[in-house]
């Protein structure tokens, strides 16, 4: 069974960086070959797509991320990162990982990101 854990959210204040990692985990499942996704879901909102990484290997950005946030994968750790950079409070929510396309059982418990001073 495949599992993705995202870590790496807290407090920082705007115009700060945090880096997240989503650790995938499962019996021979690599994630290499495979497209990825960050998503982000705010208090009182949809969950929205903020950055992917296509099986072809290019980068996609929602246009309120695009120039500030890196999305990248490290295919020996089998972890997908995201550099934030330059936070805003309204970068403010739960942060989730899952494969492109997303995959129902494939939700984890996300990781809080709280910009804020």
């Amino acid at each position: 069974q495949v599992q993705l854990v995202e870590s790496g959210g807290g407090l920082v204040q705007p115009g700060g960086s945090l880096r997240l990692s989503c650790a995938v985990s499962g019996s021979g499942f690599s994630i290499y070959g495979v497209g990825w996704d960050w998503h982000r879901q705010a208090p009182g909102k949809q969950r929205e797509l903020v950055a992917t990484f296509t099986r072809g290997g290019s980068t996609v950005y929602a246009d309120s991320v695009k120039g500030r946030f890196t999305i990248s994968r490290d295919n020996a750790k089998n972890t997908i990162y995201l550099q934030m950079n330059s936070l805003k409070p309204e970068d403010t929510a739960v942060y989730y990982c899952n494969r492109r396309p997303p995959i129902t059982n494939y939700w984890g418990q996300g990781t809080q990101v709280t910009v804020s001073s």
